[in-house]
């Protein structure tokens, strides 16, 4: 085949030579994208899916006196934490602006949990709930520590995962998944959904025998009627610890957020070793 195309270009007329030589070489430079150029692609592609995935990971995690301002105010002192830790290395820079920003956000979130705690006077909805979303994705990418943003949102990831088929609607998704409160008991219970059996589709089938055996849900079923809780990281906890008060399955939820955010501290300064060449320390020197 190459000899074929070579002995076509000498048959050509030799004014036409220089234009096909142009020619092959913007193809050949164009046509797939080099290694550079895929980057760049997934790099914004990444950033859109992480600007979308903070704005609604605080928002499918609410419903819940004290819930959407405690898991903020952990992340964001998080986040301060670990541009301190950061401040005398070379991407100084790059802390010092998230901390203009994190400090005048802690302060006015630390204001609305004043007055979200239970028994709450404000309810926050989705604009506060995308504001601070959006406030991390906005200091992961100009700050450039995105890897390490996510680990400070480990509960949210793992809610999300377990949202899944409900998002998706493999297993019908009800309009609030929230825990309800006891009728007779001032106490919070798992929420349910009903449906039937016939009309989930393979994978919400899948869905329905994996999630009670992993704990991660619990299912009854009458005849064709199945009643199954909600996926939700708030489900899974009064699972847990049963039928509790909103106050305390709060406290709950902050404290699986802190340790959560202590895990993260120890797998972005102990453990990153594991996958990178370069050790970080924990507490870098001053120049």
């Amino acid at each position: 085949m190459e000899a074929q195309v070579v002995t076509a270009y000498h048959r050509l007329p030799p004014h036409s030579h220089g234009v096909l030589r142009n020619l092959w070489k913007h193809v050949h430079c164009t046509a797939l994208p080099d290694a550079s150029t895929l980057q760049w692609i997934f790099y914004y592609v990444y950033m859109g899916m992480l600007a979308v995935f903070c704005t609604n990971a605080i928002n499918i995690l609410a419903g819940v006196n004290g819930v959407e301002c405690g898991q903020s105010i952990v992340i964001a002192l998080s986040v301060l934490i670990n541009s301190l830790l950061n401040i005398n290395t070379d991407a100084w820079a790059d802390h010092m602006f998230v901390l203009y920003l994190i400090c005048p956000f802690i302060g006015v979130s630390c204001a609305v949990l004043y007055y979200n705690w239970y028994p709450s006077q404000v309810f926050v909805g989705d604009t506060f709930c995308y504001f601070a979303g959006m406030t991390f994705a906005v200091l992961g990418i100009l700050g450039h520590f995105s890897k390490t943003m996510m680990l400070f949102f480990i509960p949210q990831i793992f809610n999300f995962i377990l949202s899944v088929p409900q998002l998706f609607h493999f297993i019908p998704c009800p309009r609030h998944r929230l825990p309800r409160l006891h009728p007779t008991e001032d106490k919070l219970v798992m929420s349910t959904v009903k449906f039937k059996k016939s009309d989930l589709g393979l994978i919400g089938r899948i869905c329905l025998f994996v999630l009670p055996l992993l704990g991660l849900s619990k299912v009854t079923i009458d005849d064709e009627t199945v009643t199954m809780t909600n996926l939700t990281i708030l489900n899974v906890l009064l699972r847990v610890v049963g039928s509790t008060h909103e106050k305390r399955l709060t406290v709950y939820l902050l404290t699986l957020q802190v340790l959560c955010s202590v895990a993260g501290f120890l797998i972005r300064y102990q453990l990153v070793h594991l996958f990178y060449d370069e050790s970080v320390q924990l507490l870098p020197i001053p120049n």
